[in-house]
């Protein structure tokens, strides 16, 4: 019988109704990833914790931890907050992963996460803990990295206290190291993934102070498209708001990702960007939040986040 791939089209299955390997996943980039994995207090799980009647083999683990009702594994270690939903596909695919010891390389293998024991290079890793949501207003100078090789300013200094104490957080997305204001950071990967995917279309709000004086004329130009190097940019609204001195403040929003996207965007546009601060990211604002100061959501900022990406 033929499963659905990720596309919607029919795939082969193997014997017991499993999934193959999917090769649109990078295995390669998965060998490489970080592990945001937080190690279980218990690397075993004792007899007593079994379900009954479970099934136990030879080996003391359950003879097949594939569960039909169950749920998708990449999502499981998703909610766990080892990486986002595509990273785990890519830690399975390279073959870091496994469940009740056996290395899983297959997409699509549905487990019950209360009945196995899910393990990253070997370490049991914690599948229930509370779900963390911060506003991190990320100064200039630092680098959108958990760690630096390099020893430089990244934004895991300013919560290592958190991690210290057990926290596991991964950010949502990044900001180069000139650029301030809004990043988000949690363990929630699944809620992470779909505020980066570019499919769910999250917009993001930057205020750019520039070069020259930009006149209101040009934010139809903008509107229309700006053909990039690697593409056209689509902005959602451009809005010069002042001018001064020979530099003018603009309020820039799209939702694009890519890579100094702003930046580029200005220089082509003949304005380059001495300041640029990041202030809403879908639902959430930066408001009045000091550089470097971290805040926890609300309840009602996290519900607007689920619902601008269909969770």
């Amino acid at each position: 019988m033929a499963s659905a791939s990720r596309d919607g089209t029919p795939g082969p299955r193997r014997s017991g109704g499993k999934p193959r390997t999917s090769s649109r996943v990078n295995a390669a980039s998965g060998k490489v990833r970080l592990n945001n994995a937080k190690p279980a207090k218990r690397q075993h799980r004792p007899p007593e914790d079994r379900a009954e009647g479970e099934f136990v083999g030879s080996a003391g683990a359950p003879e097949d931890p594939y569960n039909p009702s169950g749920t998708r594994l990449q999502k499981v270690l998703a909610a766990a907050g080892v990486a986002s939903r595509r990273g785990a596909e890519e830690l399975i695919a390279a073959g870091r992963v496994s469940v009740d010891g056996v290395v899983v390389t297959e997409q699509g293998m549905r487990v019950d996460p209360r009945q196995v024991i899910v393990r990253v290079d070997g370490v049991r890793v914690l599948i229930d803990e509370d779900m963390t949501y911060l506003a991190l207003n990320k100064p200039a100078g630092y680098h959108s990295t958990m760690a630096d090789d390099q020893g430089r300013p990244c934004i895991g200094d300013l919560v290592a206290e958190r991690v210290m104490a057990g926290q596991r957080l991964f950010h949502v997305g990044r900001l180069d190291a000139e650029t301030e204001g809004l990043l988000l950071l949690t363990n929630d990967g699944d809620l992470a993934h779909r505020l980066m995917h570019p499919s769910f279309e999250v917009p993001k709000t930057y205020l750019a102070t520039v070069r020259g004086e930009v006149p209101r004329s040009l934010s139809r130009h903008v509107r229309e498209g700006i053909e990039l190097d690697d593409g056209l940019v689509h902005v959602d609204e451009f809005v010069p708001l002042q001018v001064w001195d020979g530099s003018s403040l603009v309020r820039i929003t799209l939702h694009e990702g890519r890579n100094r996207i702003v930046r580029r965007l200005m220089d082509h546009l003949g304005h380059s960007v001495t300041r640029l601060v990041r202030t809403d990211v879908g639902p959430i604002h930066l408001g009045d939040q000091r550089p470097g100061s971290i805040r926890a959501l609300g309840r009602d900022e996290i519900g607007a986040l689920y619902k601008a990406v269909g969770l």
